[in-house]
Parts: C-alpha cells; structure tokens; sequence
C-alpha cells in the first residue's frame, strides 16, 4: 500500500511541475495546463483517498474540476482578490469557459488510463 500511496505522490507532484512547465513557455496551448490540471486532481485524489472504485476514480476529480471551474461565474470583490494571487489563479483560475470542462473530462479520462497503465507496470492491485 505504502508503493501504491508514494507513487500517486510521486505524479502528483510531476504532474504540477510539468503544468508549471506549461505554462512558462508560450507555445504550449493553455488547453494543455487544463488537462493537466485535471490530471493533477485526479493523481491527488488518489494520493488522498487511496481506496476508490473505478466509479469513484472518475466522478470525484471531475466533480472538483468542475466546481472549480463553475466557482468562476461567481464574481465577489474577495474571491476576485484571491484569484489575482499567484496561488489563487493557479488553483481557482480566472474566467469560465465552456471548453475547460471538456479539457478536464480528457485530462480525467486520460488520468484514468494512466492509472491503469501504472497499476499494471508496477503490480500493483487495483482497489476494486
């Protein structure tokens, strides 16, 4: 179990460094850093909470992203100040856009694949 929990936060970790990566050099399409993004959370929920279903594995980062990205049609003086720190936008973004959420469906998708790649090469059971 101790593998299985160092090697979500392993790629959690690698996962927001490429996103950082990502976003310092101009000719990688932000579209990139949103399905990273949503790898991230996805990678981090598995860090956090280690026994999921596959059900679970899916819906819960999606839910999150998306929350996330609909908590930006809310625009209070407070949490437009917290969204212009550097930490703030990073985690709660700047505007809505329609095409995030699908960006966050393909990053949670390929996540999913990933984890089943990454469960198979290093024998690690599935928490079914």
């Amino acid at each position: 179990m101790k593998n299985k929990h160092f090697l979500y936060f392993i790629t959690t970790v690698l996962v927001v460094l490429l996103g950082i990566l990502a976003r310092k050099i101009e000719a990688i399409p932000s579209l990139f850093g949103d399905i990273l993004y949503a790898v991230m959370v996805y990678f981090g929920c598995h860090f956090l909470f280690l026994k999921m279903d596959n059900y679970r594995k899916i819906i819960i980062p999606l839910l999150i992203c998306y929350g996330i990205e609909l908590q930006q049609l809310y625009n209070a003086k407070w949490i437009i100040e917290i969204r212009n720190t550097t930490l703030g936008h990073y985690v709660l973004g700047q505007g809505f856009l329609w095409s995030d959420l699908l960006c966050y469906t393909a990053g949670v998708a390929m996540a999913y694949l990933i984890d089943s790649l990454l469960l198979k090469r290093f024998n690690l059971k599935s928490e079914i």
